[in-house]
């Protein structure tokens, strides 16, 4: 018998967790595991099968084994065949709410000279379809993008146009805060295919708190009559909402997740506090501990998973990206938790002025001072200049997290990512401590608490984690397992 590598970690007195090179994981007690390291078969009894369909033992069959582990580990890299599918464009960078966590640090809407040009609109569609990528979303960022409207209709023209010769799978999403939104904006999107995302940080309280409009009118009040256009013309599941946790929001997750749900959302996102803009400037009020959020995030999770067993199907988005990644053999397009970093290979940021950056939190850097990530500019720079330059190169090189010392490691390796842009805005340089950043910090605390749940492998809790992951309702989910147990016996 021969070992093939993997990755472990003891979760209790008598609980290894196992993990091979592609993520798929097995639980074995203190003395399988001992003679598991000694190579002893004999002593591996019932388990020996398991590991080995798990490649992390083998016999004679050596080359098949890694065969199949390569196999596995390309559908986890697949994001990376084809290159960069998400292009972010910022067609304004005014807006008309005056947020105190703003990360992109907009600026009022009677600055000039912050919009979007046709000219490098146009240069900017011309860009986009330069990628690789058979998958093109546009998204639509701000600021506000509803301020610069016509610009956003320009694009969409001119992407369908140039798309009759490229052919390509085209999306378009809006990124609004819904207050300047109406019929004509919504029948638009309905005309195009146009998906909205939008941000809710709870009740009107808590909404009003944060979210203020330059105006001082009720921001609450805005955002529900453009809501209720929405779902009156896109639908309701054309819509989904964006969470900002603030320290005003730690103790109040619950009622949070209640709003939600009581708006016709079906999931939540619960998003720590980024090191960018306006939310760096006022974290002496709005900020908190990785320890903190951690605590918050598992009492709300656990909330959420009893909503789902009472029947109501409502997802926490962060778990669900987690668990796609740990229980199925494929990745997920989340560009944060990807190695090499998904910035600017699969997602990408064009300014209002033709900047271009792998991240959006590199181009709220750029908006702070700080223009270390600019890659180019689609008025002057080519695409090979763009993406194949050395900026895009350094932040590639150091984000692969098996070659990061720690990182290289560490037993949650396949499931986890590297941000280089954020460790730079904690560190002011592109180190190689990705494992000391509060990114990892709550990572780790996210993916063990998870592990619990799984290994602990209570049956109405798994039915709610794969009714988030098929995206099916729970009850279909335990009618399955039912017949299941039922043929079985």
């Amino acid at each position: 018998m021969k070992l093939l590598p993997f990755f472990f970690k003891k979760m209790s007195p008598d609980e290894y967790l196992l993990i091979n090179l592609c993520g798929e994981f097995v639980s074995i007690n203190h003395q399988v595991f001992y003679n598991l390291i000694n190579c002893n078969k004999n002593g591996l009894a019932d388990k020996y099968y398991i590991l080995k369909s798990k490649n992390i033992v083998c016999e004679d069959d050596f080359d098949i084994q890694v065969e199949l582990l390569s196999t596995k580990l390309r559908t986890k890299k697949e994001y990376l065949r084809h290159f960069t599918t998400l292009h972010m464009v910022v067609v304004t960078a005014r807006c008309n709410c005056f947020c105190n966590y703003c990360h992109a640090s907009s600026s009022d809407i009677a600055s000039r000279n912050l919009d979007m040009t046709q000219y490098i609109a146009k240069k900017t569609v011309e860009m986009i379809f330069n990628s690789p990528s058979h998958f093109i979303k546009i998204e639509f960022q701000g600021g506000e993008p509803l301020l610069n409207w016509n610009i956003v209709k320009y694009i969409v023209a001119h992407a369908k146009k140039l798309n009759r010769k490229y052919k390509k799978a085209l999306d378009f999403v809006l990124c609004t805060n819904l207050t300047l939104f109406d019929a004509d904006k919504a029948y638009f999107c309905k005309k195009h295919n146009i998906n909205i995302s939008t941000s809710l940080d709870g009740d009107k309280n808590l909404h009003n708190a944060h979210r203020k409009m330059r105006n001082n009118e009720n921001t609450y009040e805005h955002f529900l009559k453009g809501l209720g256009i929405t779902h009156k013309i896109l639908g309701k599941t054309s819509c989904a909402a964006l969470l900002t946790v603030t320290k005003d929001h730690l103790n109040k997750l619950d009622s949070v997740v209640h709003e939600y749900m009581n708006l016709g959302f079906s999931s939540i996102f619960l998003r720590m506090l980024n090191p960018y803009g306006y939310a760096v400037k006022n974290s002496s009020h709005l900020g908190y501990s990785v320890e903190e959020f951690i605590d918050a995030y598992k009492k709300t999770l656990d909330y959420i998973i009893d909503i789902n067993k009472n029947g109501c199907y409502f997802v926490e988005q962060y778990a669900e990206i987690l668990l796609k990644r740990i229980l199925t053999p494929f990745s997920t397009g989340f560009v944060d938790l990807q190695s090499p970093t998904g910035a600017g290979i699969s997602g990408v940021v064009y300014d209002y002025d033709g900047g271009v950056y792998p991240t959006d939190e590199s181009r709220m850097l750029a908006r702070m001072g700080d223009g270390k990530f600019l890659m180019g500019n689609v008025a002057n720079s080519s695409y090979e200049e763009i993406f194949r330059g050395e900026i895009i190169k350094d932040v590639v090189f150091h984000s692969c997290i098996e070659t990061i010392p720690v990182c290289s490691t560490c037993e949650y390796q396949i499931y986890c990512g590297s941000d280089p842009v954020r460790m730079y805005s904690e560190t002011n340089e592109l180190n190689l401590k990705t494992y000391a950043s509060t990114f990892c910090k709550k990572n780790k605390a996210i993916i063990d608490y998870l592990f619990d749940k799984i290994l602990n492998d209570e049956e109405e809790t798994m039915n709610v984690f794969w009714s988030w992951i098929t995206r099916r309702p729970y009850k279909e989910i335990q009618c399955e397992n039912n017949l299941r147990k039922h043929f079985e016996s």
